[in-house]
């Protein structure tokens, strides 16, 4: 068997991003070398110094782009408006690259990055990683046995209760530059309804903003509705202005009904410092599994474990043996299209 060397990785931004959803997972997996950490921001090059010490730590890109020959992979986890021009970087110096989601601010930059990617020969993707939340992938699993019978109406929320609004560079970016929480959260919701029930014939957005404007226009509220070409209603809803929670799924089918409350756990436990090689990670409680069926008749809904990990599994036999890329960008272009449409109708009002 021939051994294959492990990829040699860099991760372009530190914060909440780099270090929670990406350097875990590389450092974690015997396919990666993690070899390269860019920040500008003097204590997160300090943290990433101590947490990955044979990692080396740049301050800028240039550096890193500098030395394109020793790398393989780069994973892009900066704010959504400096994506198009790292990932395009990236992919000229014939660089596979990551970028976090939201992908792109607009459609034109996505289409003009996966291009740039086919003509490079080399794997782009998009790091949608809720494809892999225990819940979704409960849901998946609930819908292919036909547990619902035929879905009419998928109702998915984020709803979170920060009144002070939008935190850091998401407190001023606008919606031009892939701010605002429907390119935030709704890339997730919107890509998993998309997984889900396939392609949309119409859309339908509502978008509002609740805390002072004048540092950005940016939502901080935000309303979907999907209808998918299958015939299924899809309604999403995000937003920081809620006190108490609604179910994070209400699946209405023909046979019967799924609802499930309460978020992943995943994120909250990399946060806290767990591993994803340890024990237990990714697993739900009992307490915490969704429930299905009809008044009279309804039972708990035992929980897939959550399995963020399988990205950068899947993402290594696409650019090692040519296997299907874990996100295909096209998919997150449909993505970002909408969500283009949804800031349309609302800037048309």
């Amino acid at each position: 068997m021939t051994h294959v060397e492990p990829l040699r990785t860099a991760v372009i931004g530190f914060g909440l991003s780099g270090r929670v959803f990406h350097t875990p997972f590389l450092e974690a997996s015997g396919e990666y070398s993690l070899d390269f950490i860019v920040t500008g921001n003097p204590e997160r090059a300090v943290l990433a110094r101590a947490t990955y010490p044979d990692a080396e730590v740049l301050a800028g890109t240039q550096e890193l782009f500098g030395r394109a020959a020793d790398l393989d992979l780069v994973v892009i986890g900066t704010p959504p408006a400096s994506h198009f021009a790292l990932a395009g970087t990236a992919l000229e110096l014939g660089l596979n690259v990551v970028v976090d989601k939201p992908f792109v601010p607009t459609s034109a930059e996505g289409e003009t990055l996966i291009e740039k990617a086919r003509q490079a020969g080399v794997v782009l993707s998009v790091f949608q990683n809720r494809r892999w939340d225990s819940d979704f992938l409960t849901l998946k699993k609930l819908l292919a046995d036909g547990g619902l019978g035929q879905v009419h109406i998928f109702e998915s929320r984020f709803e979170r209760w920060k009144p002070a609004g939008l935190r850091a560079w998401k407190a001023t970016a606008g919606t031009a530059e892939g701010g605002g929480i429907l390119s935030d959260l709704g890339s997730h919701l919107i890509d998993q309804a998309l997984q889900l029930f396939g392609p949309v014939a119409t859309v339908y957005g509502e978008t509002a903003r609740h805390t002072d404007a004048g540092a950005s226009e940016a939502d901080e509220d935000a309303f979907v509705s999907l209808l998918h070409e299958s015939g299924v209603r899809s309604r999403l809803s995000m937003n920081l202005i809620s006190g108490l929670p609604a179910p994070r799924f209400h699946v209405l089918g023909s046979k019967a009904a799924f609802t499930k409350w309460g978020t992943d756990g995943q994120e909250a436990a990399l946060d806290g410092g767990m591993l994803p090689s340890a024990a237990g990670y990714g697993e739900e409680p009992e307490e915490t599994w969704g429930a299905t069926g009809v008044p009279g008749e309804v039972r708990p809904v035992k929980a897939e474990r959550g399995a963020y990990p399988e990205f950068y599994r899947q993402l290594a036999a696409s650019i090692t043996a040519g296997a299907p890329v874990p996100v295909d960008p096209a998919e997150s272009l449909a993505v970002v299209r909408i969500i283009e449409e949804v800031h349309r109708q609302n800037r048309s009002r």
